[in-house]
């Protein structure tokens, strides 16, 4: 778990607005390949799944979350919402569940792989062999 990072995002105020620069080569040491957008219903799930080889950060756009980082060991959980300012780096072999708090709630997920399926892990029977060989 300690290979999880929490990143403080930085919000900048106007009277017209806010603005969060991220700049992923300086700021996060990470070259994004793909961006994608969860639009979640209050207390569904999305995720479910673990990935071999990518790393992910998940961004709350707006409403509210839980995201469930587990290993076969361990298990942490993360609230996020705009107002946390927060983000999550969560590595590689990582299994990750999120459960969407409010309604019309959404969630930027920037990657540093492009999508294979190969890549996913989606049964958490297969997830705890593959990590326990590791």
């Amino acid at each position: 778990m300690n290979k999880i990072k929490k990143i403080r995002l930085k919000i900048h105020s106007s009277k017209t607005g806010n603005l969060v620069p991220i700049t992923f080569d300086k700021d996060l040491k990470l070259k994004i390949k793909r961006i994608f957008f969860l639009y979640g219903k209050k207390n569904s799930f999305r995720g479910k799944h673990a990935h071999k080889k990518c790393t992910q950060i998940f961004i709350p756009i707006s409403g509210k979350f839980v995201l469930e980082v587990q290993t076969p060991k361990k298990s942490k959980k993360f609230i996020l919402n705009f107002k946390s300012k927060t983000a999550i780096l969560v590595p590689p072999k990582y299994w990750c569940i999120i459960n969407f708090l409010d309604k019309n709630s959404v969630l930027m997920v920037a990657c540093d792989q492009k999508y294979d399926s190969n890549d996913y892990i989606r049964n958490y029977k297969d997830y705890k062999n593959y990590f326990l060989k590791r």
